[in-house]
């Protein structure tokens, strides 16, 4: 089956309605009630998102139904040349199809041509599958992100130099 990769705007009615079913699976798997201001699992912005900062991209299959996505934005001083990965989510119907890794190529590709060096990312301990990915895509498990980054003191945080 065929899979187009495109960066989508993060204001596209696509990519919000993406990141609502992503913060949604999110919340059932930790139980975080999503009517709960304070449990929300969406701490981005538009314009962490937007280029130069940041690019959201959206995986289509050949009849343009919305399958997936992942954004990466820049963190830390733009002298340290880092970004991080957001929100991966592929439609559990059709994950392990090889469209999670063709995002993440996206993603990378896109911050590599922005001039990053390093990624870094971050899952939990609800996310099993997400680990098994993230290990078998070689990215290296870290300690700890660095001062200044976002985080969740139980998550599994990653990296990857471009």
């Amino acid at each position: 089956m065929s899979v187009t990769i495109t960066p989508t705007d993060v204001r596209d009615p696509a990519v919000i309605g993406l990141i609502m079913i992503a913060v949604d699976e999110l919340n059932r798997r930790y139980g975080v009630d999503p009517l709960d201001p304070e449990g929300e699992v969406s701490h981005l912005s538009t314009d962490e998102l937007t280029p130069p900062n940041g690019q959201f991209f959206v995986a289509r299959d050949e009849s343009g139904h919305l399958i997936g996505g992942v954004a990466v934005r820049r963190v830390l001083r733009e002298a340290d040349a880092a970004g991080e990965i957001k929100r991966l989510w592929v439609r559990p119907d059709r994950r392990r199809d090889g469209i999670a890794h063709q995002l993440m190529r996206s993603a990378e590709e896109w911050a590599r041509d922005s001039g990053y060096r390093q990624l870094y990312l971050e899952t939990g301990w609800a996310q099993p599958e997400a680990l098994a990915f993230y290990e078998r895509e070689g990215w290296e498990r870290i300690e700890n992100f660095p001062d200044g980054m976002y985080n969740y003191p139980s998550g599994f945080k990653f990296t990857r130099a471009l």
